[in-house]
Formats: structure tokens, C-alpha cells, sequence
């Protein structure tokens, strides 16, 4: 389960979208000596050239860096071996974690580590900032010029999967003095992470919602709220109640008649599917880590379960916040962040949860941005101090198993050990487009949901029937094709006034996130189950594999949410949209760990806290994992606004969606060439790429429980 140094590997479907990782650039932990006398290189600190291809701008000198200095664990060995021990199912020491305190004085690093970096730290001109309670890291400011002198590289701007973002041009360094103490700085590559919500938004809406702020009384500035999404009829209460006749015939092997899009599951549908029974997640807290935070999140949750679940008050989740205020609301954070849009991910998340655990209390961590350091910061003030029993994170670094550098991959490795060994279950969305190749023409997971130290949740398709009961679920993976009508005409790819009326070409929209580990080395908990056509796709080692189980996420099912939104018409009001994506399989779970802790809690138990070890052992339990294996050609309708899909566009727009989709996904560069290879996510029986071990079986509480 060790971190590992990357040989070539090459990626992509052509030349032009290959990319050469040298060992000891992604991966590596060992510091050697540079050639600079007195001076030893932090490997891993410079970012693969693949990342750093389309150069943007010197970074002025002048300008500010936030970061953190990342130490080494004094034993991390020894770390990893208590995590095995108390998290796997036979182990004498299985359930019997220990205390904050506990870990923090067998493997943080040591107060005179500590104390050593720091005075490196002010001896550089850097204001030194906080040290964390765990010892891990010491934020420390300054500018630009004082990063380069002090770690001995270059800064410059770069332009990586749609952002602009500032990365180290050779690999860092620090004093001899320093080596064995420092790991690197997380924030100086910085990365960029984004929420994985599947919806479309409303192009005529989405600038006036990016730069719009709204102030409560508090003192506090939010981002204002985000574009709505409106879904337009028909669409089905439940799965299959409103079928339709495709006309004309897709073809391709798909059935002529098949069900319109789902308005979107209510709660009292999940918790019927999923067998939560009488579970409420009593006495348990749930965490939810995401970026800013709105002004409204308490008046549109309290509406929503007043309307769509009224036994099930939102008073009982007894919402409490913890915000990283004030937040960033830069230029470069609008830019990169889009803060309005993470109120859609909170809404999701917050009422997702409180509808899988009724009475659990639900704590929202709203980081200072989407940059990675700050969003680390938000995982580490909650498993610091205890915060929650269940933590979820709906968001991701793109291909963040290659792109994140050593430093930041450490940083929150360290934490989540901490928090596994500690009785703390810790959540991660996969993302919402497989193995990214569609984003940036190369195949890897995202980060931090590729960590071995977590649960990566991926996503199916559910199809719920009209008594709440589970009447399909298939691996999520959807093709699109837009039907050609006069309103798009010019507009949509391959609509014509010649194709009228015909279905336009097949693309890919979206699916389970996940891939092969370039970086981890398997975990011991996969090592049965996973085939080895999965773990060594890279290597001729096993390595680690995503996802690990997977819940409901595709957002043409989804689920009703309710909150403030800006409507076409430019004015702000609460709205009830369907939303999906890896987004809602992570707080889904959250909230069916939250019931099996309170009922845990009830009996005197402990909490099931890092449950990979004991998930992989259900593999071979009937009924606690539901295997997602293909379910053949299934089709479904969906239509939309065409203002969703095409700036102030009328009328609507009709798709044909092609459930499962296993065909061809097509990436094209900054300079427009493009390549297109199939989807390398599939269903299968047993461990499958797409789904992982499955979905949550009618025994998966019960088990978990008795576990």
C-alpha cells in the first residue's frame, strides 16, 4: 500500500496525447542530494511536463503564495500497520482505535521537527503562520520571489484541464539541515478542485451568478447563488412510469420504447431502495467538506424536506456550519473556483445526508476555496479535532493521481491515516467522467479519491419502480444524442436542415469515475478480489484501483434538491432541480454509515471508522454487496430547455441516452487535435472498473453492524 515511484507510462490513444513520467517525478518519497552544495531535493515537488505543456505567463515575483510546509511522519510505517490492524475484520485489534493524542505522539512529527522547520521558515522572510495540532504542516505567506530563492526553483503560470494555475519549473529544494523532517510545500503547484455535481446549467444565467455576492447578517459574504437548472416535463415519479415510443428508432441495438428521465428520487425513495429500515443515524455527526458555503442553505433545506418529506423535519439534523470565512472571492478564485456553483454541491450533499440519516447531526465545512491546500485545511480542522464520525468529500483533483505533487498527496495521506485510525469513515467522490480521458486526453483517477487511506465512491444508474423498491441499477456511463430540431439547427453538432428530425451522433456525457493507481502501490484489502487485468493495467505490479463501491449518481435519475437559484430572468428564488454525479453516491453512503454508527453507538459499539478492509471481506457475503454487472442496450428519453444546452435558446431540446455506454470518447487539445478511443470503464461480473465491488446490498447495514 506504499507510495511508488513512475516509470514510463504511456497514456492517451496517439502520440500526441502521451505523456513520459519519469521516476522520481510523480511518486517518489526519497529526497536526494542536489547538485547545488548543502542543498536536498524534495522529489516529487515538480509536476510531470505533460501538465506543464501550455505555458501561460511568468508568475510576478511580487505577487502572494499561500502554503504549507509538509513534514514527515516519524514512523509512517508504523502508521500504516496500525490501520491495517484496527480496520481489518480478524485482527485482535480490529474496531479498538486509538485516541487523537495517542497517534499524534507515536508518528507526528516531533516538536523539535517542528521547531526547526519554523525557524527555516522566518529565516526565508516568510510569515509564519499556524503550526497544525497534528504537526503535519505550518502554513507559511509570502511572496513569489521569496518562494524561488527559498526552495530553489522557478514559479510560472500554466493552463491545466481549463484553469490557470501556478507550478514550480524544477523540481524544489531545501537545506541539508532540513532532510528527513520536510515532506515539501502544498499550495506552490497549486491545484484546482472541482465539485463532481452532474446537471447542466443555464448558459444565459451562468455569468450574472458567477461574480454576484450576498452578505447575512452575520458579517459573512457568500458567493450569490448559482444559475438554475430547470427541468422541463414529461419525466417519471419513479423509473419506467412514463415510457415512450422512440420515434424515429435509434437503432442500434437500443429498444424502441423506453422510459423518459426521472424528475428526481425524494428522499423517502432512497431510503426504501437502499433498506435503511428504522436506522436514523441517532447520536452520530456527519461532515460535509466542500468549498465556500450559502447564504441560504438553512431556509432552502428547511423548505425542502417541509415539502418533500414532511415527517422528516430538517430541525432534526441539528445543521451546524464551520466556515473558512473570509472567503476567497478573487478574481483568479471566481476564475478558478466558479464560487456560486459549490452552493449547488452543498445543497446536494447537506440534504442527501439528512435523508439517509434522519437524526443525525450534520456539520458543513465550507473550505476558504477550491484550491487544494485550502480544501485540506477543511479535512483537517474536522479529523484534528474529532469533528464528525463520517466525513464526505463530493469533490476531486482531476487526474490528480499524476498532476498532484508529492507534498499535497502526503500532506493528506497522513490526515487520513489519523482519521482511519481513529474511528472516522472518510468518503470520496470518484468524479463524473470516467477515467478523465475526456477532459484532458489521459487516463487517471482522481485525487484524493485514488488514496488507499479512503473509500472512493463511484456511481450507477438506479432505476427505482413505483413502490420504492429497486427495479434495476446498471454501471453509470452515459452516451448522448441530441434529436435534430429547427431550434437547433447550425447549433448542435450534425443538425442540419438536411437531418431534421433524425438523431445526431453519439458522445459521451458522462460516468463513474475511476482508473488504475499510477502512483499506489494495491492495498492489502484488494489484493483478493480485484483481477489483475485492473491492478496491473500500468504496471506488472498490482496497484491501487478505483472505485471501491459505488451508489446512485446519474443525474438523469438523481435526486430532487431544493435551493436558491438565479433564474433566467435574472431574479433569485428557491428552486427544486434534479442533480446527480459522484456527488450524491458519496453522501448517500455517508448517510447509510451514519445509521449503522448510531445503532452501533446504541449498543455500546464503536464506530465502523475505515471500512474498506471489512467491505472487500463482504465481497463474499450474499446480500451485503449487490454486484452491478451489464444489463444489455438500455435506453432513456430525456428533454430539457434548450436554454440549458444553448445561450437563450427556445423551445426544448430532446436527447436519446445510452445507459452503460462503452463506446467511443473523443479528447481534443488547445490546438484542436483531437483523439478518440473507447471508454475504458466496464461492468463486469465480481470487481469491475467501473463500479467497484457493487452497490450496497439489503444486508450491507445489517452486516456492517454485526461486523
Amino acid at each position: 500500500m506504499g507510495r511508488r515511484g513512475v516509470s514510463v507510462v504511456a497514456l492517451g490513444a496517439s502520440t500526441l496525447l502521451c505523456v513520459a513520467i519519469v521516476s522520481g517525478v510523480v511518486g517518489a518519497t526519497a529526497a536526494g542530494a542536489s547538485a547545488n552544495t548543502g542543498r536536498t531535493m524534495l522529489a516529487g515537488s515538480l509536476v510531470t511536463s505533460k501538465v506543464r505543456q501550455h505555458a501561460v505567463s511568468a508568475v510576478s515575483s511580487s505577487s502572494r503564495v499561500d502554503f504549507d510546509l509538509v513534514l514527515k511522519l516519524r514512523d509512517a510505517a508504523g502508521a500504516r500497520a496500525l490501520l491495517r490492524a484496527v480496520s481489518s475484520p480478524g485482527s485482535a485489534s480490529y474496531r479498538q482505535y486509538v485516541t487523537r493524542a495517542q497517534w499524534e505522539t507515536r508518528f507526528s512529527p516531533t516538536a523539535a521537527a517542528v521547531s526547526r522547520a519554523r525557524a527555516w521558515l522566518r529565516s526565508q522572510g516568510f510569515k509564519v503562520g499556524a503550526t497544525a495540532k497534528d504537526r503535519i504542516t505550518i502554513s507559511a505567506s509570502g511572496t513569489a520571489g521569496q518562494v524561488e530563492r527559498a526552495f530553489g526553483t522557478g514559479l510560472a503560470n500554466y493552463r491545466v484541464a481549463g484553469h490557470i494555475v501556478r507550478m514550480a519549473t524544477r523540481e524544489m529544494s531545501v537545506p541539508q539541515a532540513l532532510a528527513g523532517i520536510v515532506v515539501g510545500a502544498m499550495g506552490v503547484n497549486q491545484t484546482v478542485a472541482t465539485p463532481a455535481v452532474g446537471a447542466s446549467t443555464s448558459a444565459s444565467t451562468a455569468a450574472s451568478a458567477r461574480t454576484a455576492v450576498r452578505q447575512t447578517s452575520s458579517g459573512i459574504v457568500f458567493p450569490g447563488p448559482p444559475a438554475a437548472f430547470i427541468p422541463s416535463p414529461p419525466c417519471g415519479t419513479y423509473y419506467n412510469q412514463n415510457v415512450s415510443t422512440v420515434t424515429p428508432p435509434f437503432g442500434h441495438g437500443y429498444p424502441t420504447k423506453v422510459p423518459y428521465q426521472v424528475c428526481g428520487y425524494k428522499p423517502g425513495q432512497f431510503r426504501s431502495a437502499y433498506n435503511v429500515g428504522s436506522a436514523t443515524g441517532k447520536g452520530v455527526t456527519v461532515a460535509i467538506v466542500d468549498a465556500y458555503g450559502s447564504a441560504t442553505i438553512a431556509s432552502d433545506a428547511t423548505t425542502y424536506f417541509k415539502k418533500n418529506d414532511p415527517t422528516n423535519s430538517f430541525a432534526n439534523a441539528h445543521f451546524t456550519q464551520l466556515l473558512a470565512a473570509p472567503f476567497n472571492l478573487s478574481a483568479e478564485a471566481q476564475d478558478d473556483c466558479g464560487p456560486s456553483g459549490w452552493a449547488v454541491e452543498q445543497a446536494l450533499d447537506v440534504e442527501t445526508v439528512h435523508a439517509m440519516a434522519r437524526d443525525a447531526n450534520v456539520l458543513y465545512v465550507g473550505a476558504k476555496s477550491c484550491f487544494n491546500n485550502d480544501l485540506f485545511a477543511a479535512d483537517q480542522a474536522v479529523i484534528d479535532d474529532g469533528l464528525a464520525q463520517v466525513v464526505t468529500n463530493s469533490w476531486g483533483d482531476t487526474d490528480g493521481d499524476i498532476f498532484d505533487d508529492a507534498a499535497t498527496k502526503a500532506a493528506f495521506d497522513d490526515i487520513f491515516m489519523l482519521g482511519d485510525t481513529t474511528g472516522i469513515t472518510i468518503l470520496y467522490a470518484t468524479g463524473d467522467y470516467g477515467d478523465n480521458f475526456y477532459l484532458t486526453g489521459l487516463s487517471a483517477a482522481n485525487y484524493p479519491a485514488v488514496s488507499p487511506f479512503v473509500t472512493a465512491v463511484g456511481g450507477t444508474s438506479l432505476q427505482i419502480g413505483s413502490k420504492g423498491q429497486i427495479i434495476g441499477d446498471l454501471g453509470w456511463a452515459t452516451g448522448h444524442s441530441f434529436k435534430c430540431t429547427s431550434n437547433a439547427v447550425n447549433v448542435l453538432p450534425g443538425c442540419t436542415t438536411k437531418t431534421l428530425g433524425t438523431w445526431g451522433p453519439i458522445s459521451y456525457d458522462g460516468g463513474s469515475g475511476g482508473f488504475t493507481s499510477y502512483y499506489y502501490s494495491q492495498p492489502w484489502y484488494q489484493a483478493p478480489v480485484v483481477p489483475a487485468v485492473l491492478s496491473e493495467r500500468n504496471y506488472t505490479s498490482p496497484a491501487r484501483v478505483v472505485p471501491d463501491i459505488s451508489m446512485e449518481a446519474d443525474p438523469s435519475t438523481g435526486y430532487l434538491i431544493g435551493l436558491t437559484e438565479i433564474f433566467p430572468n435574472g431574479k433569485a428564488g428557491y428552486n427544486q432541480p434534479r442533480y446527480g454525479g459522484t456527488s450524491l453516491a458519496s453522501p448517500l453512503l455517508a448517510g447509510v454509515i451514519a445509521d449503522v454508527d448510531g445503532i452501533l453507538e446504541a449498543h455500546g459499539g464503536a464506530a465502523v471508522g475505515f471500512i474498506n478492509p471489512t467491505i472487500y471481506h463482504f465481497a463474499r457475503n450474499p446480500g451485503a454487496i449487490t454486484d452491478i454487472v451489464p444489463g444489455g442496450n438500455q435506453g432513456q428519453l430525456r428533454v430539457d430547455h434548450a436554454f440549458t444546452y444553448i445561450e437563450n435558446g427556445k423551445g426544448v431540446l430532446t436527447q436519446f441516452r445510452e445507459l452503460t455506454y462503452e463506446g467511443a470518447i473523443t479528447y481534443c487539445d488547445l490546438t484542436g487535435n483531437c483523439a478518440t478511443r473507447p471508454n475504458t470503464l466496464t461492468t463486469a461480473k465480481g470487481y469491475d472498473s467501473m463500479t467497484g465491488l457493487g452497490t450496497i446490498g439489503p444486508k450491507f447495514i445489517s452486516d456492517l453492524v454485526g461486523s
